[in-house]
């Protein structure tokens, strides 16, 4: 498949939108991040299948998805480190409740 083309194609199903998703390239029509996908497929263990089917994607969309983070890989990787040190950061300034509404 040449440049061109894969590119077409990723275009049809991939779309970065500043004001959508903190600008993070998603399926197009969609809110789902790349960076879900990923997650779901390679760090929770979903098929493409079955993240299709939960979602109401086409497969294509998913593999799409795939392929724009196989071609993209340290910078989703990245992304991914950056949202999990800000929950955690988040998390240290805020903690919870709930162990203190236990104990009473």
């Amino acid at each position: 498949m040449s440049m061109n083309v894969k590119q077409v194609v990723l275009d049809q199903h991939i779309e970065i939108t500043p004001d959508v998703a903190g600008g993070k390239p998603r399926i197009a029509g969609h809110r789902i991040t790349v960076q879900n996908i990923v997650i779901w497929h390679e760090w929770m263990g979903f098929s493409a299948d079955e993240i299709a089917t939960e979602y109401d994607l086409a497969l294509s969309e998913v593999y799409a998805a795939l392929t724009y983070y196989y071609d993209h890989r340290a910078e989703i990787d990245a992304s991914i480190r950056a949202d999990d040190a800000f929950l955690e950061e988040l998390g240290q300034m805020t903690p919870s409740k709930l162990p203190e509404r236990l104990r009473v």
